[in-house]
């Protein structure tokens, strides 16, 4: 049974896609339902219009035209899922496949165009999900290899250090061999997110640099809902890696960090801000960490402290003194597994956040 004519205008006016339909001079004279919901136009802002303003330049709009004309895009007179770009009423851009024809008169003059377009953003979306998972392979077979041989080779060094003699210097080594076992961690993490992110239908991206946009494999939006969200952390420590270290997992959580390299420099920072919490090593020249938590307790008595140490072994009793007189809490073994950071530091703040001041 022939489609009658009125079904058919039905069904282009109610299709999904942009059709939009152009007299000779390339005004508009038809905009469905479907170019309404893609673009934002209402069909009194575009009827009339000059068909240039649903391009981003009247360059583009001409280049469509001229694929139109030409033989080299379904043949003359029309084109097939030929890619552009429109430009919706709130200024983004719309990748689309535009499928038309020229319309011509008995004469074969031209009387006009029409064109349906199809949105490609979830076809181009999935190109890229698909481009993600070959890259998420490619990674994960050329990183583990050089990350299986650092692992090793840790192993062995870890031997060395722990034939060492000094204290002092045996807390530093380990400290730094863990925190190169923290970031090789974070790299086999960051691979297996990339993987699950190339399985899944979506993907999250982030502004890098100018225009440029970079995928985010972080898992931090979640995160920073939690009960850290907004807490003023001061990290003191005088090793930079662990202090950057423990800042990073502490603004994964969503709390405003600052940092110092030894006890003088906290309380400077303390002089000038408020905190929720200092998180202060115990061994550091110039002011340890008992002694920066005396100077907090009396100066600062709604700050609270928590101590970090590589050891369990307390050879000058600093923790058990700090413990008995109040420390907020310890954390054994540097640099800080990020789960005992979390959970150490979620259960001092179950009070109402205070506002941040300036002393």
């Amino acid at each position: 049974m022939p489609i009658s004519r009125t079904l058919l205008e039905h069904l282009v006016e109610a299709s999904p896609d942009i059709v939009v339909a152009t007299d000779r001079d390339g005004t508009v004279a038809y905009y469905n339902d479907g170019a309404r919901e893609n673009l934002g136009y209402a069909r009194e802002e575009i009827m009339g219009q000059f068909v240039a303003r649903l391009y981003p330049s009247l360059e583009e709009a001409r280049r469509v035209m001229a694929a139109m004309r030409s033989a080299a895009n379904g043949g003359s007179g029309r084109i097939v899922n030929f890619p552009t770009r429109f430009v919706a009423k709130d200024g983004h851009e719309i990748p689309v496949a535009i499928s038309g024809v020229i319309i011509y008169d008995d004469q074969r003059s031209e009387k006009g165009t029409v064109g349906f377009a199809k949105d490609r953003t979830n076809i181009i979306r999935k190109d890229q999900l698909a481009l993600l998972g070959e890259v998420a392979v490619g990674l994960s077979h050329e990183i583990n290899n050089p990350l299986s041989v650092i692992t090793n080779q840790l192993t062995l060094l870890e031997r060395f250090v722990a034939e060492l003699e000094d204290p002092r210097q045996l807390e530093r080594e380990r400290g730094r061999i863990d925190i190169i076992k923290h970031e090789v961690k974070r790299i086999e993490e960051h691979l297996q997110r990339l993987y699950q992110m190339a399985q899944g239908e979506h993907y999250a991206s982030t502004p890098y640099l100018g225009d440029a946009r970079m995928i985010d494999l972080s898992e931090t939006s979640r995160a920073a809902e939690g009960p850290l969200k907004g807490r003023w952390v001061l990290v003191v420590d005088d090793d930079a890696a662990v202090r950057d270290s423990v800042a990073e997992i502490l603004r994964a959580e969503g709390c405003h960090v600052d940092s110092a390299a030894d006890g003088r420099q906290a309380l400077a920072r303390l002089e000038r801000a408020a905190f929720d919490i200092v998180l202060s090593d115990v061994v550091m020249p110039a002011m340890d960490g008992y002694e920066l938590f005396q100077e907090v307790r009396q100066r600062y008595p709604g700050t609270q402290v928590v101590l970090m140490t590589a050891f369990y072994y307390d050879k000058d009793h600093v923790i058990k003194r700090s413990q008995m007189e109040g420390v907020a809490g310890v954390i054994f073994k540097k640099p800080v597994d990020p789960a005992r950071l979390r959970q150490t530091l979620k259960a001092l703040v179950s009070s109402p956040r205070p506002a941040p001041f300036s002393h």
